[in-house]
């Protein structure tokens, strides 16, 4: 018989034993059924030997942790020889995890969870494989019986969440083609690693614009220009190709001007539908100049968000200018242009830290302030003559055309306007001899404000020459002949773009490396060429109306401009002396574009449609008192039908109220002001920021010189005790490497003589 110790001793040497023994039977089964286990062993054949020791327990520790193990003789070899099943043993299965209060609890908090969260907390649960595998099968039996049950009401859930799924997908796609069929992606990339994000800018507004004009030109040839080519009649007139300079002649009688279209209603044959070609006049321009307000204020909430209210402007990238090496990027160019966009980006957030540093005398400052005012009178002057000198050339141009019949002389007057607009900007870039600004951005804003004046002033002369002369005189369709004079502008200015490109810039780079050495290369000029398109894009959206299809005379130019632009700045210029950042300087040009340009272009559009009659024998309006008289007619029209009075509402409501109008400008100017206090506050925010964690350096910085004050007094007082000490560390540093796996410590000296009292 074994005693009541020996049966608990045998127990607990069996918990640590090896897993062979435990495969049969758990320790926790042995120690649930003590007394079951004491009488099997009675009945067994172990009576006779366990008077004497037939099993010997050795016990012993190993280096690092204290384990027990057994050896067993006769006494192994007749435990193995019992059977250990539960039943044999009258000892009852135990309910496995998942049937226990835990385990259900556990499975209902996971069955409404999602199929994400679900799989992260089935995988953090310290459990086997098999039986996580378990769980998961388990929650997903009881998930299935619940989506079964509510199958019903979730099935609009989950048609939602399709679809939102779906449209991710999409979107996410979508993004990936139009980043992977992007224009110009690599040159732009390499334009900025060349020459700075400052002139990479010019280059980005150029490609933005071209993408208004291709919307504004699929708009215009799918609803107007091809229901146009339905009813449009054989040109009699021949082609002698000085069209392409003129705009008159043969493109006199085609789908070119606004006097070529018809006014009669399209029906198809055999068809109950119409097509009326006033409305679809009207409405077509319309939404494109609809589509584009809301683009330019999209984008301009876009840039401005980017760019003047999140936190990161503010503390300048240092972060992106550390930690953001791609490191997939193997190929050799691609490293090398990723090497030069960093070490620029570098060179201008250095460049701009400097500057704001900089700081002037009052002498300086008054002689600065002299120069700018001096500068600005000049400019001023200078473009109210050039105003001038345009109205009174316009004056005389009509009467000039009389008497002289040959067709090349209506390019006298587009001929004057473009050498005002080559030659007064380079004089007004002369201005920063004098001025001399120390931020290289602060000169850009300043002569893009004077080119601006100067180029709206001029477009602004003209179109008053246009509604107030050419449209109360008796010409014939003078819609058409607005529609030419503004095709001559946009051609003639680029031409003299075109040449200025490849002629003045190159013998500008010849002179200076070959006869006048110290001039150089030049630098590119942003302010001079980013105003030469945002005057090109002004003409194309106010001859839109008159010349349906100048926007696709702007987007070949717009083309051809990129690729001739790209070439002259590889060869003829120079990086810009002055480092600087202008990721800032897209939604001033975005701006510029909208105000003055797109709501100049808006006002004078509107008093054309509202007050002017059109003529008499040419384009879709004929006979009409006014444009919008069409709209009028329509309107009573539908007036008529009892399905369309929500469309009457609509118009009477909202397109001729004015207080829809003021209040949506209202909105627009309250969302613009919370923008502006949006990026004030959190200027002043990064601003404290940036003070706190100064005063925090300061702070540490002096609590350690007190402690390296505090070290050397210690040292000063009591060098010998140091000395022991570092004595008596040395030589427990490798015992205590053995035991503990730590760096030696005084700390530890006790616990390891204890655990080695011999050594």
């Amino acid at each position: 018989m074994l005693s009541e110790n020996h049966v608990n001793e045998i127990i607990i040497e069996l918990e640590d034993a090896p897993c062979g023994l435990q495969h049969h039977l758990s320790s926790n089964q042995i120690l649930q059924r003590k007394s079951l286990t004491k009488s099997t062993f009675n009945t067994a054949s172990l009576a006779h030997n366990m008077n004497t020791t037939d099993c010997q327990i050795f016990s012993h520790r190993n280096e690092k942790k204290h384990n027990r193990f057994l050896r067993f003789s006769s006494l192994g070899e007749s435990i193995s020889r019992i059977p250990h099943s539960p039943e044999f043993l009258d000892i009852e299965t135990p309910c496995t995890f998942h049937e226990t209060a835990e385990g259900q609890k556990l499975i209902s908090s996971l069955v409404p969870m999602t199929s994400r969260d679900r799989i992260k907390t089935i995988r953090s649960q310290p459990r086997t494989m098999e039986e996580k595998r378990k769980l998961r099968k388990i929650v997903d039996k009881e998930k299935s019986k619940q989506s079964h049950r509510t199958f019903e009401n979730n099935f609009c859930t989950q048609c939602l969440n399709s679809l939102s799924l779906a449209y991710r997908r999409s979107k996410n796609s979508l993004s990936e083609l139009l980043n992977s069929i992007s224009l110009w992606q690599k040159t732009l990339k390499i334009i900025g690693g060349k020459f700075g994000t400052s002139v990479l800018s010019y280059f980005n507004f150029l490609r933005w614009l071209l993408k208004f004009n291709i919307f504004a030109f699929v708009v215009n040839f799918s609803f107007i220009v091809i229901p146009q080519f339905t009813v449009a009649e054989r040109n009699t007139l021949q082609f002698t190709g000085l069209e392409f300079f003129t705009g008159a002649g043969y493109f006199r009688d085609t789908v070119m001007y606004y006097g070529f279209y018809t006014n009669s209603t399209l029906r198809p044959r055999a068809r109950r539908v119409y097509y009326n070609m006033q409305l679809a006049y009207l409405f077509t321009i319309g939404a494109c100049f609809i589509i584009c307000f809301f683009s330019l204020l999209f984008s301009m909430a876009k840039y401005f968000r980017n760019n003047f209210i999140n936190p990161h402007i503010y503390s300048r990238g240092i972060a992106k200018l550390i930690f953001c090496w791609d490191f997939t990027v193997t190929n050799e160019k691609a490293v090398k242009l990723k090497q030069k966009n960093l070490s620029t980006e570098i060179r201008e957030n250095l460049s701009e830290i400097l500057q704001e540093n900089v700081r002037l005398t009052v002498h300086q400052r008054l002689g600065r302030l002299s120069a700018h005012v001096a500068a600005w009178l000049v400019s001023t002057g200078v473009a109210a003559a050039c105003c001038a000198a345009v109205f009174f050339l316009a004056e005389y141009n009509s009467e000039f055309l009389k008497t002289h019949p040959n067709p090349g002389a209506v390019l006298l007057q587009p001929f004057i306007v473009s050498c005002i607009n080559l030659v007064v900007p380079r004089f007004y870039s002369m201005f920063r001899l004098v001025e001399r600004y120390e931020m290289p951005r602060h000169e850009v804003y300043v002569l893009l404000i004077r080119n601006i004046l100067l180029k709206i002033s001029v477009i602004g002369i003209l179109c008053y020459y246009w509604i107030n002369i050419v449209a109360v005189s008796d010409d014939e369709c003078w819609e058409t002949f607005i529609g030419q004079d503004i095709y001559r502008l946009l051609l003639m200015d680029f031409v003299f773009s075109l040449a200025d490109s490849l002629l003045g810039e190159f013998l500008r780079r010849f002179i200076g490396m070959k006869f006048i050495t110290s001039l150089g290369l030049q630098e590119f000029d942003i302010a001079r060429n980013v105003l030469e398109l945002i005057y090109s894009q002004t003409l194309a959206w106010l001859g839109i109306f008159f010349c349906p299809l100048l926007p696709f005379i702007q987007m070949i130019t717009l083309f051809i401009m990129f690729y001739v632009k790209n070439i002259s700045l590889m060869m003829n210029f120079q990086p810009p002396s002055k480092a600087w950042r202008a990721s800032q300087m897209i939604t001033l040009f975005i701006f510029l574009l909208f105000f003055p340009s797109f709501t100049g272009v808006l006002c004078t559009l509107a008093i054309t449609i509202w007050r002017l009659k059109p003529s008499a024998t040419c384009g879709p309006f004929r006979g009409l008192p006014s444009f919008i008289q069409s709209i009028y007619s329509w309107i009573d029209t539908l007036n008529r039908r009892p399905g369309y009075l929500w469309v009457v509402w609509i118009y009477q409501n909202l397109i001729e109220s004015v207080h829809f109008f003021f209040i949506l400008t209202l909105i627009v100017l309250i969302i613009t002001y919370l923008y502006w206090q949006i990026t004030e506050g959190r200027k002043i925010m990064i601003r404290l920021l940036h003070e706190q964690i100064i005063n925090e350096g300061k702070d540490k910085m002096f609590l350690i010189e007190k402690l390296t004050k505090l070290q050397d007094m210690e040292k000063r007082a009591n060098p010998s005790a140091l000395t022991l000490e570092r004595r008596e560390v040395e030589p427990q540093s490798g015992l205590h490497l053995g035991e503990q796996n730590a760096a030696p410590d005084l700390r530890f000296r006790r616990p390891v003589q204890e655990e080695n009292p011999n050594a």
